[in-house]
């Protein structure tokens, strides 16, 4: 069963890459139908070094997403506080099987 998960884990990830790799490819042959370099079409991938701090910025697809970006995104979703049966139960399982192991490595 372990080895299926790998493989399958594995295999989605080179065909992942395959299709950003289609993408790119896509980009760049339009720019050479077209002639020129056109403005509107964005690399799909680019990643650079921001100088100031050290953090990096991606491009995804003409998007440009930032660590700080996602951070603001993970505010606003604690924010909004939404009950999920799921999480609560979960939480509740894990609080159990730490306090378990803890009271069996202390004694």
């Amino acid at each position: 069963m372990f080895r299926f998960l790998v493989k399958t884990v594995l295999l989605i990830c080179i065909l992942f890459l395959g299709v950003i790799i289609g993408f790119q490819e896509a980009n760049h042959g339009l720019k050479e139908m077209k002639g020129y370099d056109d403005g509107t079409f964005s690399s799909v991938l680019s990643i650079k070094n921001s100088k100031e701090f050290g953090e990096y910025e991606a491009t995804i697809l003409g998007e440009t997403v930032t660590s700080h970006d996602l951070e603001e995104k993970k505010k606003a979703l604690e924010e909004i506080k939404t009950y999920n049966f799921f999480t609560n139960i979960a939480k509740k399982v894990t609080n159990f099987f730490q306090d378990l192991f803890s009271s069996l490595f202390s004694s």
